[in-house]
């Protein structure tokens, strides 16, 4: 097993960075020289133990393969000679040997003029024999004897020794990534062991108060800790040994000691959390006392991800990862995963690309680099990527996603119908089975779950009720699901149909004022009364909903023109008014009933609203469209719907 060279200090790399926010390609580029050269170590492993290593080294044939010549086909060893002159108007006849060839048999006897060996597929050809002929192309004759009515050309249906792996060939080079047909060339050529590279041992600290580990009951203004999971995952999946060593507190001297003991027993440290500059993010402080030349990077010019550290200690690579899941994975994926495969000796990430139309501006901020996460529907003419549009916070951003796109440092967004380059998360792109644009509701899940369990693929975007109708219209999705509400005829949705679109009814929820239950100032009131006493009360903070939804029509009907305290607090989600009342950032907002009482909070009933789809004519012949009309029609959909608290339409 070799060494790993240290590399020297580059001196012109200082700390003088830490306050400068560098260009994602300066940061890289600082990265990689404080880094690279460096020997890859290697080490050797059984074959059966080197699936998705890379080979440390060239690997050599040490025999030929096949080993001897051998028959494709079951039948009979000939010589050519005895079959010039076949045909069906003068069949030959052969007199059999007394053996037959099976895999694994070696011959014992020649095949002289005039006779043949029954051979089966794979079996050595024997001494004298230079053809088979398939036994489908012969007839019994008399005893002992076969008729052959068609000629043999020398070398039919013989694989050579060699033939495949010659003796000597560079089977594989160094750097191949080895699966499972490179193992099945190896193991072919009888080499059980192999020098690969050493996967670099990485060990991963979350930091931060807040942190919980998974399992453990989740105390108040406290998160579970998801960086510490998906970080350890990506690492595993390009080519590194990871382990997780826990969360630790924002104590500085707790998380030097914990930084220190993992840097010393591990080839690379990453951490997440802890690279804001505030005064609970203590980490890049702790880098600077852990080896030369220490930060080489601290502010990288990428949303998300700004606040990205990079340093290397005597040698060693150490990440400070954002906080936020999105920004730490975006950045993970953009700047570490170079240098990790680079050091565990595997080839560049080849990412695939696709071209597709963004349907809405997408904003951008002047000076950063910035990744926008998209989810992926087939347009009438091209993909269309729908931006996600979660947040550099969003958990769910990265698993529910296909790919990103990028807006360069210098544009301030992305036109409405621009077509860019869209890099895949996967190598390949499923476009869904049924796309459904348009307002969220858990009624849907329901709807869809025997779609899903049928292997149709079901991508749901929450764009709001009028983002979804627009989205109809344009022709990007199957169904947009709305609950508008029209002033001039006091009826739900159908007003708002145009041509191409079909009304699709649904069900009927519950919308109603949404407050804590030991909140006296609503008690015994119905939904105008709670609203003018919370309007009275310059204390009762509301919760309002986003532009676009139908919920928020409902809210500014109510509202008449007043803004009270919280009116732009203006969550996407049932759920989030609902948490924001529970935790109490607000007193009250409007919800749907089902979300109330999952929430243990007070419900004052208001409407029943409709909770409809709007169809795209021209798709409701599609499989997935009339699977879909199947399950919410259906005794099962709609049981379903009944016991979650909806009324089937």
């Amino acid at each position: 097993m070799s060494n790993t060279s240290t590399p020297k200090p580059n001196p012109s790399l200082d700390q003088d960075q830490f306050l400068t926010i560098l260009s994602r390609e300066d940061a890289l580029a600082r990265f990689e020289a404080a880094l690279f050269p460096r020997d890859v170590p290697s080490e050797t492993r059984r074959l059966a133990h080197a699936l998705g290593c890379a080979l440390a080294a060239d690997v050599v044939a040490p025999i030929d393969v096949p080993p001897f010549d051998r028959s494709n086909v079951d039948g009979f060893a000939v010589r050519s000679a005895d079959l010039a002159s076949a045909g069906e108007a003068a069949p030959v006849q052969l007199l059999l040997n007394d053996e037959t060839i099976a895999c694994g048999t070696a011959p014992a006897r020649p095949v002289l003029s005039g006779t043949a060996t029954a051979i089966a597929t794979g079996g050595p050809v024997p001494r004298g024999a230079d053809a088979i002929v398939m036994v489908e192309h012969t007839q019994p004759a008399r005893h002992r004897a076969i008729e052959v009515r068609r000629a043999a050309s020398p070398g039919q249906f013989v694989s050579y020794a060699g033939s495949d792996i010659a003796r000597g060939e560079a089977l594989l080079r160094a750097g191949t990534v080895i699966g499972s047909r490179e193992i099945g060339m190896l193991a072919a050529c009888g080499i059980a062991d192999v020098q690969v590279a050493r996967r670099p041992r990485v060990a991963i600290l979350s930091t931060g108060d807040e942190l919980v580990q998974p399992g453990e009951a989740l105390r108040p203004a406290a998160i579970y800790d998801t960086n510490g999971a998906i970080v350890t995952a990506a690492i595993a999946e390009n080519g590194g040994d990871a382990h997780f060593l826990g969360a630790i507190a924002d104590d500085e001297a707790e998380l030097e000691a914990a930084m220190r003991n993992a840097l010393a027993g591990s080839d690379m440290l990453v951490l997440s959390g802890g690279t804001s500059k505030g005064a609970g993010d203590v980490s890049h402080r702790i880098i600077a006392r852990l080896g030369k030349p220490g930060i080489i990077a601290h502010g990288v010019a990428l949303k998300p991800g700004k606040p990205l550290c990079v340093a290397v200690c005597d040698g060693k690579p150490v990440i400070i990862l954002p906080g936020f899941p999105t920004s730490a994975m975006f950045t993970f994926h953009d700047m570490i995963v170079p240098v990790l495969r680079r050091m565990a000796g595997l080839p560049p990430r080849s990412d695939a690309k696709v071209t597709a139309k963004v349907p809405v501006r997408i904003a951008s901020e002047l000076g950063r680099t910035e990744f926008v996460m998209v989810s992926l529907v087939e347009g009438s003419d091209t993909l269309i990527a729908y931006p996600s549009g979660k947040g550099s916070g969003a958990i769910t951003s990265f698993a529910q996603a296909d790919g990103f796109l990028r807006i360069d440092a210098l544009a301030d967004q992305m036109p409405a119908g621009s077509e860019t380059e869209v890099r895949l998360f996967t190598p390949h792109v499923r476009v869904p089975d049924l796309v459904i644009v348009g307002s969220h509701c858990t009624g849907l899940d329901l709807v869809t779950a025997p779609l899903a369990r049928a292997g149709l693929v079901v991508r749901s975007i929450a764009v709001g009720s009028l983002g979804g109708l627009a989205a109809a219209k344009r022709g990007e999705c199957d169904l947009a699901p709305i609950h508008l509400f029209d002033d001039k005829t006091e009826t739900y949705n159908a007003p708002y149909l145009t041509d191409g679109l079909e009304l699709v009814p649904g069900w009927r929820r519950m919308q109603g004022i949404v407050f804590r239950k030991d909140d006296t100032r609503f008690a015994g009131l119905d939904a105008q009364q709670a609203v003018r006493a919370a309007l009275a009360d310059p204390a009762c903070i509301m919760v309002n909903r986003n532009q676009g939804a139908g919920t928020r029509i409902l809210i500014d009907r109510l509202l008449a023109g007043s803004r009270p305290d919280g009116y732009w607090n203006q969550p996407r989600s049932h759920n989030a008014v609902a948490a924001a009342v529970a935790q109490h950032r607000a007193d009250w907002g409007m919800t749907i009933a089902p979300v109330a009482h999952a929430s243990g909070l007070g419900f004052i009933p208001l409407a029943e609203e409709h909770y409809d789809f709007a169809l795209v004519a021209a798709r409701k012949q599609r499989p997935a469209v009339q699977a879909f009309l199947d399950a919410l029609a259906s005794d099962e959909g709609r049981a379903a719907l009944t016991a979650a608290g909806f009324r089937p339409a």
